[in-house]
């Protein structure tokens, strides 16, 4: 069995709640150093050795005393606010040299501030001069920011050329606050609930039955449920459910020894019953594309076909190690109480690594990329983990909780924790707040509609609607 594992050595990220906050954060003791030496060592074995540019930049000819003109808005499309174009979790050292200031747009520490027309095709060249000695010296291939879509390429001179056409660039807006705008009075605990983005129906899940709520409820605070789906044993109780992408189907699992697909159009109906092989189902993860579902078990993960609705595999995984699943690409990750996370092999099912998180594991999710894993602790902290490269950071709040969820925007610039009665809505990847909410009882599940608009969170007898506010 091929394993590896990892020690438990993170970088310490802050979450902070002014941008100029940022900035006065202390670098970690050797990071800088390490990264100059680093970056310099590459830079020679790749472009070989620096040279000084000669004179100051005044005498360096018309394209350069150009450049010195050239303002913020100019390098940067539309002026951009720092959570629209962010650098990856791990640049966070690199972002912090590159930026003079702690709210400075990129291009700030050589270029001063006058108006003037659009630079010149011989200050793009230049530029883009500037971003291939960049790239050079961070290696091809080698960032992909958070951002930018699986499949689609990077460009990095986007983040300094002059404004170009909208269409051209991938921009994606962060919440600056969010507004409570509804109650669905479920009746029972919400163990788990799912909000459709394209017909913003939440569907509230626990013990008999699942409640269907259209989006006029989400606007009132005693509205009844647009339909209720009784469970055919009263007895039983959905703990974890998931939207398939296309929104179109629904699997949920908990105290039941089967998992039911619903069909959510035109009306809710069953489609199937998978039988399952142990007595409580914890956790649920889909595939991007829709064909693999895993369920998570006490002791084993269940790898289901949801095409053909046939159980693929059977799989052990340590007891204390199973309370939380989620897939990545060719990977699927699980985690419990015995504070490791581990990672196996979707084609050979060997374990492929395990992490050691020295507490306990409540929830797992990844980015929409796919290429970030967000692990969410007992005391609150949040471990930021890549898919594919040795890089791991750690958030530290250090408050001991009953109670973690973990969600990430669709849009991938964003994502929302829920600790017991608290929510916080964090950008990605800089871990700005940009709001924060309290309830008055613990949250069980939360999730965020895929177009952005609206976060539901469940609790003790009620979901609740809030309203992303841009």
């Amino acid at each position: 069995m091929s394993e590896e594992k990892e020690e438990a050595s993170f970088s310490i990220l802050t979450i902070y709640d002014d941008p100029e906050e940022r900035g006065s954060v202390p670098e970690s003791p050797g990071i800088s150093s390490q990264h100059e030496h680093h970056t310099q060592s590459q830079l020679d074995e790749a472009c070989g050795p620096l040279q000084q540019l000669p004179g100051s930049l005044a005498q360096c000819g018309p394209v350069f005393q150009e450049v010195s003109c050239v303002s913020p808005q100019q390098w940067v499309p539309q002026a951009l606010d720092r959570s629209e174009l962010q650098v990856p979790w791990f640049s966070k050292v690199e972002s912090e040299e590159a930026e003079p200031g702690p709210s400075s747009p990129p291009g700030l520490g050589f270029a001063q501030l006058c108006s003037s027309p659009p630079p010149s095709e011989e200050v793009r060249s230049l530029l883009r001069a500037i971003v291939r000695l960049r790239n050079c010296v961070r290696g091809q291939g080698r960032l992909s920011p958070l951002w930018v879509k699986a499949g689609q390429s990077y460009d990095p001179l986007l983040a300094t050329q002059p404004p170009v056409p909208d269409e051209a660039v991938v921009r994606q807006r962060t919440p600056r606050g969010s507004w409570k705008v509804g109650k669905l009075r479920h009746g029972k605990k919400v163990y788990a609930v799912a909000v459709s983005g394209s017909t913003h129906h939440v569907y509230t899940c626990g013990h008999g039955y699942i409640r269907v709520w259209n989006e006029s409820a989400l606007h009132a605070w005693d509205q009844a449920p647009q339909a209720q789906l009784n469970l055919q044993d009263h007895q039983n109780c959905v703990l974890t459910c998931k939207l398939f992408p296309d929104e179109q189907r629904l699997i949920t699992g908990g105290l039941s020894q089967t998992l039911t697909l619903w069909d959510l159009a035109p009306t809710p109906r069953i489609r199937a019953q998978l039988a399952s092989t142990g007595p409580m189902c914890y956790s649920l993860a889909i595939s991007s594309n829709a064909q693999i579902c895993l369920a998570c078990f006490k002791g084993f993960v269940e790898i289901w076909d949801l095409q053909n609705q046939i159980l693929i595999r059977k799989h052990e995984v340590p007891i204390y190690g199973s309370r939380c699943v989620d897939i990545t690409g060719n990977k699927f990750w699980t985690g419990g109480e015995d504070t490791s996370l581990y990672s196996w092999d979707l084609r050979s099912y060997q374990r492929l690594q395990q992490h050691d998180l020295q507490h306990e594991i409540l929830s797992i999710t990844h980015d929409p990329s796919e290429e970030w894993l967000l692990v969410g602790l007992r005391m609150s902290d949040i471990i930021i983990l890549h898919t594919h490269r040795k890089e791991k950071f750690k958030a530290v709040l250090h408050k001991y909780i009953h109670h973690h969820n973990l969600k990430f925007a669709s849009c991938g610039s964003y994502f929302v924790t829920t600790q017991d009665e608290s929510i916080h809505c964090l950008a990605a990847p800089s871990l700005q707040r940009l709001f924060q909410a309290e309830e008055s009882t613990d949250i069980l599940c939360c999730d965020v509609s895929s177009d952005n608009q609206y976060l539901v969170t469940g609790s003790k007898n009620s979901a609740t609607v809030y309203q992303l506010l841009y």
